[in-house]
């Protein structure tokens, strides 16, 4: 098991990138804006941030990763082709698994953004450093700053089977008692009979779908509206503690 609740003096670096999928952009624009609190990580939509590629305006966003994987410069492998534009790689970044395995459990308390225009993620997807095919996500919850109301929420779990012919996509919503405000527990395991995600313990979503494949973990703040004033930021969102397990082999970084 690997916990950490953020209170240190700085991100670990055994397990954490905070970039965003640097190998389709460029570090300015993938790096997070993040700061450590007394009450966990507090990842920030700066006024003055970039968009994440030009391409892609407006989509501004603050990460942490577990792993990065890329071919070198102008190439098309890298984790996460997700992008329907062509991707090209424009950072060729090393590879680094410091935390992926192929079954495990994830638990992560969340304070959700509220801010108009942003979105709360977590997710789990594939390398694709040992095979292209290997690229499903297990998205355990993405959550929407409109969706967030005084006593419960509407969110988005699921499987997304992106360049994996072995999976089929499977989105749902879900609707969990969690309110503006308060901080509160999304947790996915996987392995051989399937995957399940859970919200404060009661299980949501499930599926036999198989993701046999390491997987490494995505937390993130997006905001997709066009930037407003500059007194509208930062725009935030907590993360209080993350909890990880995955057999030891799988976790070659570490």
């Amino acid at each position: 098991m690997v916990e950490d609740d953020f209170t240190g003096e700085r991100l670990d670096p055994d397990l954490w990138v905070d970039h965003y999928l640097p190998q389709w952009t460029t570090p300015e624009r993938s790096r997070a804006r993040y700061e450590l609190t007394a009450d966990g990580l507090r990842l920030r939509i700066d006024a003055d941030q970039l968009d994440w590629r030009p391409e892609d305006a407006p989509l501004r966003v603050s990460n942490l990763q577990t792993a990065t994987s890329s071919g070198p410069l102008g190439s098309r492998r890298g984790t996460h082709r997700h992008r329907p534009d062509g991707l090209v790689v424009r950072t060729a970044v090393p590879e680094r698994v410091l935390w992926a395995p192929t079954s495990g459990q994830v638990d992560v308390t969340v304070t959700a953004s509220t801010d108009p225009g942003c979105m709360l993620a977590v997710w789990l997807v594939g390398t694709e450093h040992l095979d292209e095919r290997d690229s499903g996500e297990v998205c355990v919850v993405e959550l929407d700053a409109s969706a967030v109301g005084e006593r419960s929420s509407t969110a988005r779990v699921g499987i997304k089977a992106h360049h994996d012919p072995r999976l089929v996509t499977d989105m749902t919503e879900v609707v969990v008692p969690v309110g503006r405000g308060e901080r509160h527990t999304w947790s996915a395991r996987w392995d051989d009979d399937g995957v399940g995600v859970s919200c404060e313990g009661q299980l949501v979503y499930s599926s036999p779908q198989r993701l046999p494949y390491p997987l490494q973990l995505m937390v993130d703040l997006f905001e997709t509206d066009p930037p407003g004033p500059v007194s509208d930021y930062p725009k935030s969102a907590l993360v209080h503690r993350v909890a990880l397990s995955g057999p030891p082999a799988d976790r070659p970084g570490r």
